[in-house]
Order: C-alpha cells, then sequence, then structure tokens
C-alpha cells in the first residue's frame, strides 16, 4: 500500500522528517520516503529515535557555524521548559543526536549517553564521527570560553586536543578501498567524559581489530595506510636522505610505486586532499598532543624502516644437507631497514631467515626457504605496525584522557564500528565484524522494544507481549563456550603444528551437522553442502543474510597473531626505545590476568578471537549501561558519485543496518498509527448518509478521542448491519442516484473485525492489520462511487458549456465577417491614391539618376587619365634603378657563395682525415668480446675448481675461507667489468653516431662542391658578358637563377639530413662536449689500469692458492713467471668495439677541428668592388 502523497506546504512542515508518522510503514514506503527526500537534498530522516543518514559525496552547506548555534538554542531551551527556539521543529540532523545525548546526559539522572554510528565502508561513518564529536565538545566547552584559545600553562584546550586526535588515528589506522578514499580500517569508541557542570574534561579511546592483513596485500586501485603515503609524497629533502628515500634508486619510478607495500595498488591519489597536505595534518596534530620533535622523527623512522624492510628480497642457496634456504639478496636494504627500525642487523636478520620451535623445553632452528621468509617479513612487519598502531592509540589517550576520575560525572560514547559485511571470499575479519555487529543488533532489537513498549503505556492502550525477533542462537553458534566456531577455532589453534585451517573445518561440521546427509544445523544458523565440504567452506545465517566462510584463508595463522620467538629476541635486544615501547603495549595487549592462571604460571597468550571477545562484552556492557542513539550511515551508490541512489544497494544497507528489522519490531502488534485528527477525517466519509448533527464532519470545538470512538461504534454497527441484509439490489425503486450508483459497484469485504484491534491512545489510534484493510477497502469503495458519481455530473457540464460556447462563436463570426468587408472596400480606395503618388515621384528618380550618372563617369574618366600619364613615367624610372641595383647584387653574392663553398672543400679534408682514423682504429674493437668471454669462461671455471677441492678438503678451513674471498673479489671484478663493458658500449654508440652525421657530411659537402663548380663558370661569364645597351636596361628583365642556399646572414643554410651537432659551419661539435668526452676517455683508462694491477693480483693470488691446494708452495717470482705478460693483459681487456687510444686519438683530432673556428677570408676586389 501506498501512503498519501504530501503537499509542498506539508513537506515544508517537516511531516515527512519521521518515516515512524507514515501510515504504511514497510520496505519500498522506506526506500520511496529516502529516496524522495535525498532527491531534495535532505540527507537525514528519523526512522523513530534512529536517524538515516545518506552520504551525498558532496559538500553541502549543512554544517556551518549558524547551524549548529541554532540547534545549540534549541536544545538549550528544550531543556529548560521553553521549546523550540523557531517556533518549528527543527528537521532531522546529527547536530540533533549530538544535542539530544548532551541534553540527556545533562538532565538530572545524570545518566551517560552513547551514540552508536554503523553502516558500510564509504558511507559517512567517519564524517559523522567528527561532526558528533565537533558537537559534543562545542558545548563542553562553550563555559570555559574560546576554546580555541591556549590555556595559562601553554597547551591547547582539550576541546582541540580531542579534536586534533582524528588525524592521526586516520593516518595511522585509515587506508583508501575500492569503495571509500577515507576507510577506517578498525572500530573505535570514544568516550567524553564531562563534569558536573557539563564541561569537557577529557576523552578516552579504544580500538578494535585493527586490519592488519592490510600491510601486506592490497588489491589493485586500493591502498594500505594513509601514513606511508603521506611520508613518501610529503617529505622534505632533508628528511627523504634522512629516511633513505633516494630517486635516483627508483629509475624514474615514484616513491609509493617503488616501495613493495605501497605499490602493489598503483598508488592511486585521494580526491578530496593530497598526501602532502595530509602529512601537514598530521603533524600538527601530532604536536598540537604536546609530541615533541625527536617522538614524531623516531615514529616516521619506524614507519620508513618498514618501508624498507618491505624491500628485502631472498634468494635460494642450498645448505649441506641439500636443502634449499633463503639468504639476503641485497644486505645495504636490510642494513637500511635495521637503522630505521633501531634494532640489530644480525637479529633482524635472523627474524627473517630462521624459526626458532619450543618443544619440551628445548628450542630448535628451522632455516626458512624464500617463500616462507617472504611470509615471515610481511608477518614482522605487521606485527611491529599493529603495536605502533596501539601505541600510538595508547599515547593519544594519554595526552587526552581527564586527570581526575572524580571529576567525571557522566560521559558520552561516541562508536565508529564497522557494518555487516559480505564479499566473495570471507574470512577471520569478516566472521568477527559480522559477529559484533550481531551483538550490537540484539542490542538494538531490545532497545527497539523498550520504545514501543514505552509507546504503548505512554498512550495507555490495551497490549499484548510483542515477540520481537532474537539472534541469540546465532550468537551462541559463534561464541559458545566449548561448541562454538571461535571457541573451537582456539582449540585447533592449541593443537600447535598439528592444527591446521581444514581439520578446524571438519570439526565444526562434526559438531553442527554430524549426521551423513544433513545440510543444516538444528538450529539452522549452520550450514554446508556436499560441495562446500569439499572446499572447506562453511554459512552462518546472520540477522541480515547468510554469509559464507572460506575456512581455508589462513583462519589459525590469523586468530594465534603470535609473536615467533626470532622476533621476540629481536625487540628486546633493541636499541631503540619506541621499539621497547610498542613491544610492551602489545605483550599487555595479547597476554590474559595472571590472576586467571594457576600459580606461578606465567600468563598465557590470548588469540585474537579471544582478545576480540572480550572487548566486546565490554563494550556491550559499556553500552547497555548507557542511554543509547543510533545512526545508520548509508551508501546511496557504489560509484562515489552524487546525486545518483542506487535503490537495490539502499535496501541491502537498511536491511543490513537492522533498520527494516527495527521497523518490523515496532509494528508487530499495531502497525498502523494515526493521531486522531487524520483518522476521523480519513473514515468518516464511509458514513455518508449520517447527518452531521449524530456524528459532525468537522473536529472544531470537538473533542476528537470521543468523536473517533463514536465513528468506530457506528462503522461496526453498519458493517453488522450490512451482513444481515446482504447484497442490495441496483435496481430497487425510490433510491437516489447516488446509491443505484453505490449499489451498482464491486461490494468491499464485510467491516467486521474485534473492537479490540482498533486501540485509541491519548494522541493516536493504533490499528491491526484487518481492521486497517477493511477500513480501506471500504474507503476505497465509497471514493470509487463518488468519483463516478462526478464523472456523471461533469460530462453534463461539459455537454452544456460546449453547446453555449458554440452558439457564442458562431455570433462573432458573423461580426468578423462583416468588419472584414467593409474594411476590405476601405483599403482600395487608399490603393488608388497611393499608385497616383508613386508614378510621379518614379518619373522624377529615373530623371535625376541618369544626370548624376553622367557626371559621375566624367570625372571619374578625367581621374584615370591624369594617374595612368603620371604612373608610366615614375615606372620607368624605378625600373632603371632596380636593374642597376641587381646586377651588382646579384654579381656580389655569387663572389660570396663560392668562397664559402671553398671553405667548407677545406674543412671537408679535415673531416675526411679524421674518418679514415676512425675506421683505422675501429678494425680492433671486436676483440674485446672475445677476450672478455675467455676471462669469464676462464674465471667460472677457476670458481669451480676452487669450490670443488675446497669442499673436498674438509680439513683446510683457512683454504676455504681464502678460497671464498677470491671468490668474492672475482665476483667483483666480474661486475667491474661488466660495468665498463656499457659504458663502452655507451660510447661506441655515440663514435657510430659521429661517423654517420661525418657520412653525412661529406656527401652534402660533395654536392655544394658541384654546385660552387656551376655558380663559379656562370659568375666568369657574367663578368665577362658586355653591358646591354641603354634601351634594355629600362625593360624590365628576368632575374638571374639564385642558388637555393640563403647567404643574408652570411651563414650557409644546412640540409635537413644533416645532424646539426655535426655541422662545422654552425659549431655542431661543441669544444665543451669534446672536453668531457676527453676526460670521460681519460677516467676510463685510469679505471681499466686498476682493473688490470687488481686482476693481475688477484691471478696470482688464485694461483698460489691452487697450488697450496695441491700441495705445492710457491715464491713470488715463480707466480709471476707464472702470470701473463702486461701486454696479454691489455689484450685480454681491450674493450669490444673502440680501443681507449683510438677513442683519445678521435677526441684530440676533432678538437682540433673544433678549435679552427671558421676564419674570415682577406678582402679583394672585384670589378672596384670591396668583397669578402
Amino acid at each position: 500500500l501506498a501512503n498519501t502523497p504530501l503537499s509542498d506546504e506539508e513537506k515544508g512542515e517537516g511531516k515527512d522528517n519521521d518515516m515512524i508518522t507514515l501510515p504504511h510503514l514497510h520496505e519500498p514506503a522506506i526506500l520511496h520516503a529516502i529516496g524522495e527526500r535525498f532527491d531534495q537534498g535532505k540527507i537525514y530522516t528519523w526512522t523513530g529515535p534512529v536517524l538515516i543518514a545518506v552520504n551525498p559525496f558532496q559538500r553541502l552547506p549543512l554544517y556551518t557555524s549558524e547551524i549548529l548555534e541554532t540547534y545549540r538554542r534549541d536544545g538549550l531551551l528544550r531543556s529548560q521548559g521553553m521549546g523550540e527556539s523557531t517556533g518549528t521543529k527543527l528537521g532531522p540532523h546529527v547536530y540533533a543526536i549530538a544535542d539530544l545525548s548532551y541534553r540527556q546526559m545533562m538532565a538530572p539522572e545524570r545518566k551517560s549517553q552513547s551514540v552508536l554510528i554503523s553502516g558500510e565502508s564509504g558511507a559517512g561513518k567517519t564524517e559523522s564521527t567528527k561532526i558528533v564529536m565537533l558537537y559534543l565538545t562545542t558545548l563542553g566547552t562553550a563555559h570555559v570560553g574560546d576554546e580555541g584559545k591556549t590555556e595559562k600553562d601553554g597547551d591547547l584546550s582539550i576541546m582541540t586536543k580531542v579534536l586534533q586526535s582524528n588525524p592521526i588515528l586516520e593516518a595511522f589506522g585509515n587506508a583508501k578501498t575500492l569503495r571509500n578514499d577515507n576507510s577506517s580500517r578498525f572500530g573505535k569508541f570514544i568516550e567524553l567524559g564531562f563534569s558536573r557542570s557539563g564541561t569537557l574534561l577529557g576523552a578516552k579511546i579504544t580500538t578494535y581489530l585493527l586490519e592488519k592483513v592490510r600491510i601486506g596485500f592490497h588489491a589493485s586501485g586500493e591502498r594500505s595506510y594513509h601514513i606511508f603515503y603521506q611520508l613518501l609524497r610529503g617529505a622534505s629533502d632533508e628528511q627523504k636522505k634522512r629516511y633513505n628515500f633516494h630517486d635516483g634508486d627508483t629509475h624514474g619510478i615514484e616513491l609509493v610505486n617503488y616501495f613493495h607495500y605501497t605499490g602493489q595498488g598503483g598508488a592511486p591519489s585521494l580526491r578530496e586532499f593530497t598526501d602532502e597536505d595530509g602529512l601537514q595534518y598530521t603533524l600538527k596534530a601530532m604536536q598540537s598532543l604536546g609530541w615533541d620533535e625527536a617522538k614524531i622523527d623516531k615514529v616516521l623512522s619506524l614507519v620508513a624502516g618498514m618501508l624498507h624492510l618491505g624491500q628485502v628480497n631472498f634468494d635460494s642457496v642450498e645448505n649441506e644437507a641439500g636443502q634449499e634456504i633463503a639468504v639476503i639478496a641485497e644486505p645495504q636494504i636490510l642494513a637500511n631497514a635495521a637503522s630505521l627500525l633501531g634494532v640489530n642487523e644480525d637479529k633482524l636478520k635472523a627474524a627473517l631467515l630462521e624459526r626458532i620451535l619450543v618443544t619440551r623445553g628445548e628450542s630448535i632452528t628451522i632455516q626458512l626457504a624464500p617463500e616462507k621468509a617472504l611470509d615471515s617479513r610481511d608477518a614482522l612487519t605487521k606485527t611491529m605496525y599493529g603495536a605502533l598502531f596501539l601505541w600510538v592509540v595508547s599515547e593519544v589517550n594519554q595526552s587526552v584522557i581527564w586527570a581526575n576520575e572524580s571529576e567525571v560525572r557522566s560521559s558520552t560514547g561516541v562508536l565508529d564500528i564497522f557494518g555487516f559485511e559480505c564479499f566473495s571470499i570471507n574470512s577471520f575479519e569478516q566472521l568477527c565484524i559480522n559477529f559484533t555487529n550481531e551483538a550490537l543488533q540484539q542490542q538494538f532489537n531490545k532497545f527497539i522494544f523498550k520504545m514501543e513498549q514505552a509507546e504503548y503505556e505512554r498512550e495507555s492502550i490495551q497490549w499484548d507481549f510483542i515477540s520481537f525477533p532474537d539472534n541469540q542462537d546465532c550468537l551462541d553458534t559463534i561464541q559458545g563456550k566449548k561448541t562454538g566456531i571461535l571457541a573451537m577455532l582456539d582449540d585447533e589453534c592449541r593443537l600447535g603444528a598439528r592444527g591446521n585451517d581444514k581439520n578446524w573445518a571438519d570439526r565444526l561440521y562434526k559438531q553442527f551437522i554430524p549426521n551423513k546427509n544433513q545440510v543444516e544445523s538444528e538450529n539452522t544458523r549452520f550450514s554446508a553442502t556436499a560441495i562446500e565440504k569439499g572446499k572447506s567452506m562453511f554459512t552462518v545465517r546472520h540477522f541480515a543474510g547468510p554469509v559464507k566462510y572460506t575456512a581455508t584463508t589462513s583462519f589459525l595463522e590469523k586468530n594465534k597473531d603470535e609473536i615467533p620467538v626470532t622476533a621476540q629476541n629481536l625487540f628486546d635486544s633493541a636499541d631503540s626505545w619506541l621499539i621497547k615501547d610498542i613491544y610492551e603495549v602489545q605483550k599487555q595487549e595479547s597476554q590474559e590476568h595472571s590472576s586467571s592462571d594457576k600459580a606461578g604460571k606465567p600468563a598465557k597468550s590470548k588469540t585474537v578471537g579471544q582478545q576480540f571477545k572480550q572487548q566486546l562484552i565490554q563494550l556491550m556492557e559499556k553500552v547497555e549501561s548507557t542511554e543509547p542513539h543510533y545512526i545508520r550511515c548509508l551508501k546511496p551508490n557504489d560509484a562515489a558519485k552524487a546525486n545518483l541512489m542506487t535503490r537495490r544497494r539502499l535496501t541491502e544497507q537498511l536491511r543490513y543496518g537492522g533498520v527494516l528489522e527495527a521497523v518490523r519490531v515496532a509494528r508487530m502488534g499495531f502497525p498502523v498509527r494515526m493521531n486522531h485528527e487524520l483518522f476521523y477525517q480519513t473514515y468518516r466519509v464511509l458514513l455518508p448518509t449520517v447527518g452531521d448533527d449524530k456524528l459532525p464532519w468537522s473536529l472544531e470545538s470537538n473533542d476528537a478521542q470521543r468523536l473517533c470512538i463514536s465513528l468506530v461504534d457506528m462503522l461496526l454497527e453498519k458493517g453488522k448491519k450490512g451482513r444481515e441484509i446482504g447484497k442490495l439490489s441496483p435496481s430497487e425503486e425510490g433510491i437516489s442516484r447516488s446509491e443505484r450508483i453505490r449499489r451498482m459497484q464491486m461490494q468491499p469485504i464485510p467491516m467486521i473485525f474485534p473492537k479490540s484491534d482498533v486501540q485509541l491512545g491519548k494522541t493516536k489510534v493504533f490499528l491491526r492489520k484487518p481492521a486497517h484493510d477493511a477500513l480501506e477497502a471500504h474507503k476505497v469503495f465509497h471514493q470509487t462511487a463518488a468519483a463516478t458519481i462526478l464523472q456523471a455530473w461533469i460530462r453534463g457540464l461539459q455537454k452544456r458549456v460546449r453547446h453555449l460556447i458554440l452558439c457564442e462563436a458562431a455570433l462573432t463570426a458573423q461580426r468578423f465577417y462583416r468588419g472584414c468587408k467593409g474594411r476590405q472596400r476601405w483599403w482600395r480606395l487608399r490603393e488608388a491614391v497611393a499608385g497616383d503618388l508613386l508614378t510621379r515621384n518614379f518619373r522624377m528618380f529615373l530623371v535625376s539618376n541618369r544626370y548624376i550618372t553622367a557626371k559621375t563617369g566624367t570625372i571619374l574618366l578625367q581621374s584615370i587619365y591624369r594617374g595612368y600619364a603620371t604612373r608610366r613615367v615614375l615606372a620607368t624610372i624605378k625600373i632603371q634603378s632596380q636593374y642597376r641595383m641587381r646586377r651588382s647584387h646579384y654579381a656580389y653574392r655569387r663572389i660570396k657563395s663560392a668562397t664559402i663553398s671553398l671553405q667548407c672543400r677545406q674543412r671537408c679534408g679535415m673531416a675526411k682525415k679524421e674518418l679514415a682514423g676512425l675506421k683505422h682504429e675501429q678494425k680492433d674493437i671486436g676483440k674485446l668480446k672475445q677476450n672478455n668471454e675467455k676471462l669469464k669462461g676462464e674465471m667460472a671455471s677457476l670458481k669451480a675448481m676452487l669450490a670443488a677441492q675446497a669442499k673436498g678438503s674438509a680439513n683446510k678451513k683457512e683454504s676455504e675461507r681464502e678460497l671464498k674471498e677470491k671468490e668474492e673479489e672475482i665476483a667483483s671484478l666480474e661486475k667491474r667489468i661488466r660495468q665498463l663493458e656499457f659504458e663502452i658500449e655507451k660510447e661506441k654508440s655515440i663514435v657510430k653516431k659521429l661517423e654517420e652525421s661525418l657520412h653525412s657530411e661529406r656527401t652534402q659537402v660533395q654536392k655544394q662542391m658541384d654546385e660552387i663548380t656551376v655558380l663559379t663558370e656562370q659568375n666568369q661569364n657574367f663578368l665577362m658578358k658586355p653591358p646591354s645597351s641603354p634601351q634594355k636596361a629600362l625593360m624590365p628583365s628576368r632575374p638571374p637563377r639564385t642558388p637555393s642556399r640563403n647567404n643574408s646572414n652570411q651563414t650557409v643554410q644546412m640540409s635537413p639530413g644533416i645532424s646539426p651537432e655535426l655541422s662545422p659551419f654552425n659549431g655542431v661539435v661543441d669544444s665543451k662536449a669534446l672536453t668531457e668526452q676527453r676526460r670521460l676517455v681519460a677516467r676510463l683508462e685510469r679505471e681499466l689500469e686498476k682493473e688490470r694491477s687488481a686482476r693481475r693480483e688477484t691471478d696470482g693470488e688464485v694461483i698460489k692458492l691452487r697450488a697450496q691446494i695441491n700441495g705445492v708452495q710457491l715464491n713470488e717470482d715463480e707466480v709471476k713467471a707464472l702470470l701473463p705478460t702486461d701486454d696479454e693483459i691489455k689484450s685480454s681487456i681491450i674493450m669490444p668495439n673502440l680501443s681507449v687510444d683510438s677513442m683519445k686519438i678521435e677526441a684530440q683530432s676533432t678538437s682540433d677541428t673544433v678549435d679552427s673556428e671558421i676564419r674570415p677570408i682577406e678582402p679583394r676586389t672585384v670589378d672596384g668592388q670591396m668583397i669578402e
């Protein structure tokens, strides 16, 4: 059933603010009401005591200081019994929830309050939490003046500190997901303490279940925690140097994409703010809480050390037993990580490469394989980050917590908790999150039931006990002491190495579905099909729907969350005070109280499931001891776009958030509720024949409750009489037309229902569904009959109006026709007079036009003739002067071009000599590669022989050590040789470019020489040609053909095929570049000389060591005799494509060429003219 649409005036009055007031409240009605308000820009809606907040994905002017002051003033007046400040009730807003919690806390009972904010990722929980805290802290500091100013001791106010804790927690606990750019990956309960006068004294923060798995892996398009990206993108140059963030090591890749822990998802930027600004906000918040620069630097160093730890990779080697073990691939990265973390490098190496098993008091050290070493690295990083997060929360609490517990009179807690989650693959985190939502939903149902019971008692109606949905069986399935899912998971974890995820799944199947063909447990909460059993999967039916969990997603490992013995040794021996502090916080968090253990035994380590259950029990006890207020945040679409609502997603969130369940509880007793006025005005039409004296149509000056009782009694009496009379005939004589129409309609269901189904309270009428259906059916029946009568009357009225309109139209048409005829005769008379006037004026215009045309033509002909004569004389003079000037100019340009071409010829010869030298030197280039390959082969064979001999000689430990040192030295030499080969290859490519450019220049110069020859011949012919007659000089002649190059700037224009870098005319071969080339060649020559001596010394040591292993002792002279000569060494290290000497000669010749700049040619006289 649809609700009656509200008018704009009613919407302006706020009648759609609370959906509980709607007559029909079901899933489609709720969705429709929220959608309409969302389209109007109203994102907040009441559903009884629950505030529904829809994320608009845009900035709306709803949180200004003026609006905050309006709600504060309204709440203050209401708390003093003075009503609303503006005369109208304010609309739903998160400020209204916060103000209500504060006013109830300040009531005489002084009962503590709690605001529970829930919703899925991206629904706006974090922002709603900030707004609630801002409002509460504003009210809590209104008594002490300006909260933004510092106090006498220089510290910031408690309001500023509480608000500044948010950026720190968001930096270390929030991350970008596919659904939300600033998703909180942990739950938190912020308790604000107030004094008796309502002054804010401080705050205490409790966190739940940080998602540490995001450290080691995050999906594409997502990010790890904000602090990593803020540090990498926002660090200054000094900080980058301090934390070993070198851009040069990334090979052009951005730092956030270079590091393993930040680059897995592509490191996308955030839409709302940049990481650079985020770092500044975080640092400012740390300073606001009293952290000094040393502490901040230590925290950032630890974060940087985790990033470097993620860069540690492992190589695979075989140990003496033939097993594959891991070794550090790059020790320098490990050293950087250890330095920044403040731990011992050897202990860190052991924590990564070894695992210590303690069995019956004995410890066994196991060397890890490369794959296990990677897991150990990620596990160590997750442990450190989780401990760092707990330490950060502890430090924040120390800064914002109240000083004296006795001063706290009451408190208001704000719970920002994760919503119900159901993904394609669900693991341990989803089970804990959904377990939390089950417990909160049970508390929510109880709260709604109490509110419903309170309303019935407030209205003083008769009601029976209402059964509300209870999910205790689902909670027992998860948290049962011995047979619960988490309890059996803890039992499996206690088995140590014998326990695994598959065995745990089998235990669950035996416990809940023990029979062979059984699929669902007795309480219907646990189920698993045969296919799911084969995949170690099971399904739990939660209040929001069934969720399928995969047991093989490391449930046991995530539940244990143990600190390995090697990691404990690492933390205990750390030099950094921060590592020791966070380790102490981690140990306190993961150990049970010693009172629960036997005397003399240390406290047992708690599993994550046990810690979480204990935290949840404490949270529920805290919530149940307070007056709760609920905010359900909804996400309108998954694309994070403004003004877009996906109704299916919204329905899922309403169901997951328990809103529909709360409505169902509220409507189980009397689902339809109307106030007295609405009920009477709606159903008074069911008695149209009852006179106004018995049942008045207006409620003015009448008791609405008494009239509603009379209306119900008359309706029940009418329904009883109608049942006795039966069906009435429409053809009965003496009845009115209206009655006949009613009898012809389809008759509704009889209006027969118990009077107890309609309860009249003090302000409302409560109806059960059968009574409401009967009343609605009769209302529709009477409305249909009335509509039929109105239609008949309106059709007759339309016919009569049409007849009158047609008569009036006929008279109007006649009058219009007569008027048109008269105006037509008058218009013809005007046309005759106008024709005579037009003829006379046209004749006058023709005569005048002929005279003006003749006069204008005469004057124009005279001016054309005079101008022609004058221009002819001037043109003759100009042609003569232009011819004389161009003849001299062309002669000058030909001689100048020939001179420059001769200079080019000379330089071309120099280039040819240089090219010949390069070609001669290039012949020996191919030897280097062969000699290098021979050298590498000899080194490899020598390495293999030495390794074999060292392995066979068990009693020669000293020889093995020396052999290993020589192997490392040989490896270093090989690496250096490879580097030199790379640099020589680069120089070879430069030489190749020079050769190609010289070849191109030679071709171009040859073309220019041919062109110079032609121009020289033309110039000689031109100079020897006799001058022409004066008559021909006056005639315009065609200018001679000039060369294609432009000599206006006295430079030769280069061909596009010639590289500008090799042109001898514009200085492409730069002297500075050649100087740098000489320096590079000289440096390479020195390095090669060093490598020859190092190679000779290494060869001598290898020969001596080889002889010593074979039992022969050689002296220095014998070793030198066995070594190759210097010429052989030089020939074996010659560069593969270009020798150093040839490069030096080339550089010298090129330098000489460039140093000889283009010199001017002595001026000479040609035909009496000075040319250059």
